[in-house]
């Protein structure tokens, strides 16, 4: 019996994956469960991804991968001249812009459905007891730093980063609502070091 080309399949596994998780958590995946999900056999997940880790390791780049193109989009690096640009700038305008754009992505994040931003978090802090995913966590930080780094210093970059995980861990934890205009505030005094 000739095999079926379906070069789709690794992808659909991971997608299926990602609904896996968003329903039952990283406790309910499965090869069994992705497989039933992907409508595929369930040795094409083995196939695939040889362990859990592997197809963990998958979602959560494509987590990442999904919010640094929200980055990318987001318009905040629409001018290229702008490359570097924050570097040794203390005005206010510049931080002051840096600071709303990164507000109204993150606005637009928390509009969106809720589950999603609960299964990349979820994803995330798996990599606390699941080595094989610390890297993979790691980059979406790297990545986020570099291109914030366009704008601002790296240092900057990075505060900012660690604000807007912070700010978004403390809306999932505690179940509440996105402050846009405090978090404004809060990314703008980084920004500006400190004075604002």
């Amino acid at each position: 019996m000739a095999r079926r080309y379906d070069p789709e399949r690794r992808t659909r596994i991971i997608d299926a994956a990602l609904t896996v998780i968003a329903a039952d958590g990283i406790a309910g995946l499965s090869h069994r469960t992705v497989a039933a999900e992907a409508d595929v056999p369930l040795g094409s997940t083995t196939y695939h991804f040889a362990s859990l880790d592997e197809l963990l390791v998958a979602a959560l780049r494509r987590c990442n991968e999904n919010f640094v193109q929200a980055l990318r989009s987001s318009g905040l690096f629409a001018e290229e001249g702008g490359a570097g640009q924050g570097e040794g700038d203390t005005g206010q305008g510049e931080g002051a812009g840096l600071a709303e754009e990164l507000t109204r992505l993150l606005d637009r994040w928390f509009a969106g459905e809720r589950g999603a931003i609960e299964l990349e978090y979820e994803l995330y802090l798996a990599a606390l007891r699941r080595p094989a995913l610390r890297p993979v966590a790691a980059e979406w930080t790297t990545e986020a730093v570099a291109l914030l780094s366009r704008r601002t210093d790296p240092e900057t970059a990075r505060a900012l980063v660690a604000l807007m995980d912070g700010v978004c861990l403390q809306v999932l934890l505690a179940g509440g609502t996105f402050d846009a205009a405090y978090t404004r505030v809060m990314l703008e005094r980084i920004v500006a070091g400190g004075d604002a």
